[in-house]
């Protein structure tokens, strides 16, 4: 277990030789987070109009892109987007094969869940913002997407924390994020059980902070406060 020795060979004396590739990991595996949130959010919203108020050909299309992706495991999508795409003469540095891997992979769920909330709205909020005269646009805007955007908050902070877990995949294609880099750091010192914890541990902060902003975005947001 964890010794709070600095004697060579002890969990903080390793920690501390290895600070700056833990703190490259960590920042590989935060940035690798914040950017697949980023793109599925805005690229899952836009799907998810699509799939409550597209053209029939277009809810089709993002109908058939969003059953695809959630029945395929994320590990193949990982691959496919780094080893696959490279048939058709598309190589990505694997970080970005990781990153466009997960949005695909985030924009799917997150496509549904804003569908769902946006046919969780009333009928009559959308008749009532074309009586006052509201173009379409402006009463998605105005009217739909500010509840649906309230009733999805619970799902997208739950897709966020799935996506910081899925970034440790990314070190089979050799994206040396936090997992992968304990381990190069583990296969140094044998120090297994001291590093896993570690690691755990800063994923539970990562994870926890999520989760406790969704949850003020939540409670500003709700209908009901509490």
């Amino acid at each position: 277990m964890l010794d709070f020795s600095f004697a060579p060979g002890t969990f903080w004396f390793e920690a501390w030789v290895a600070r700056f590739s833990l703190l490259n990991g960590l920042w590989v595996t935060m940035s690798a987070s914040a950017l697949t949130i980023l793109f599925a959010t805005l690229f899952g919203v836009a799907m998810g109009v699509a799939l409550a108020y597209g053209w029939w050909w277009l809810r089709l299309l993002a109908r058939i892109y969003v059953d695809f992706m959630r029945g395929i495991p994320i590990l193949v999508l990982i691959l496919f987007t780094y080893y696959g795409l490279s048939l058709f003469g598309i190589n990505l540095p694997a970080y970005w094969a990781g990153v466009i891997a997960l949005s695909a992979f985030a924009t799917a769920h997150i496509a549904e869940t804003l569908r769902g909330a946006v046919e969780s709205v009333p009928a009559g909020q959308m008749e009532a913002g074309k009586a006052i005269g509201l173009r379409f646009s402006q009463r998605l805007r105005y009217v739909i997407l500010p509840q649906a955007l309230r009733r999805m908050l619970p799902p997208w902070v739950n897709t966020g924390l799935e996506v910081v877990k899925g970034t440790t995949l990314l070190s089979i294609i050799g994206v040396v994020e936090l997992l992968l880099t304990n381990q190069q750091i583990v296969a140094r010192n044998y120090l297994i059980v001291d590093f896993y914890l570690f690691a755990g541990l800063l994923y539970l902060m990562i994870n926890a902070t999520i989760a406790w902003l969704g949850a003020r975005l939540e409670r500003r947001f709700s209908y009901l406060r509490y």
